[in-house]
């Protein structure tokens, strides 16, 4: 069953991937790419993106150290790309984009996905790692959710911004918007809404540190097609600015690198996750 298996295998391990020297196979081949995103990096920094998400990223208040599967692939995808000076802005995930956009950050590093709204404003690396969906109700499910048809006319609770909350309007559910995973699942287990549609690695993680929660996973929902293909479940990514086109194709080759020598794998195993992750698989 899928919340046996995933709380089986998500269980979050202290990080080795950085006991081992990950040799790479390529240097980076970025010249000519057209404008000055990548030399910029290189020379000054990079300012990312996070919400404060574990395990995907987070914020240590009192060393100001940022940490999370998503910080450490970021990091080596970069370094890779000879990207070495990195410093953090945390914001509601919400506010990722439109700080983007104003220049206040310089990527989306909390992973992102693929959605119609977002390609009108940003673009996006290629492939980071993947998870799926999944719909969260209270203890014995009094609404009776069993699929997504059933959430219309019920109250569903997503993150604002998120590809949950993008598709659960595009099918004419009744979104409340939350700008924190605190809040989000506050709200499902004090009963303020009828469900949660969110990433399934987040709620095993919160379902594991908060046994007494109220709340369960709804198992063998079908996972529409269009949510996968087209509304954001499909590969978890990082979004940047559509004219950073130099600095794109570094990070995108330095994720490919990192995927393809092992250490993402590495990473994806020290949260808890295995080699499942690197892949597509519909749930």
């Amino acid at each position: 069953m899928l919340k046996t298996v995933l709380a089986a295998v998500f269980v979050v391990a202290a990080s080795a991937a950085s006991a081992q020297d990950f040799q790479h196979e390529a240097p980076p081949l970025f010249d000519n790419c057209g404008d000055a995103s990548l030399s910029k990096a290189i020379s000054d920094g990079i300012t990312l993106g996070i919400s404060p998400s574990p395990p995907y990223s987070s914020l240590d208040p009192s060393t100001k150290k940022a940490a999370g599967l998503d910080v450490e692939l970021a990091e080596a995808a970069l370094k890779w790309a000879g990207i070495t000076k990195i410093s953090y802005e945390v914001m509601p995930f919400g506010q990722l984009i439109p700080a983007l956009l104003a220049d206040r950050i310089d990527v989306v590093a909390s992973n992102i996905h693929v959605t119609p709204d977002r390609l009108k404003a940003v673009s996006f690396t290629g492939p980071a790692w993947w998870y799926g969906p999944a719909i969260v109700v209270a203890k014995g499910n009094p609404s009776g959710i069993t699929s997504f048809d059933t959430l219309k006319g019920k109250k569903v609770g997503a993150i604002a911004g998120s590809a949950a909350d993008e598709y659960l309007r595009k099918i004419g559910v009744e979104v409340t918007a939350f700008q924190t995973d605190a809040e989000e699942f506050s709200a499902i287990s004090t009963g303020r809404v009828d469900a949660i549609l969110d990433d399934d690695v987040k709620i095993i993680e919160f379902m594991k540190a908060n046994g007494s929660a109220p709340i369960e996973i709804v198992e063998g929902v079908a996972i529409p097609d269009e949510l996968i293909f087209k509304y954001g479940y499909g590969y978890a990514r990082y979004a940047l600015r559509k004219e950073d086109c130099s600095l794109r194709a570094a990070f995108t080759q330095g994720l490919a690198e990192v995927r393809g020598n092992g250490h993402a794998s590495a990473i994806l195993k020290a949260y808890g996750l295995t080699n499942r992750n690197l892949f597509f698989f519909p749930l």
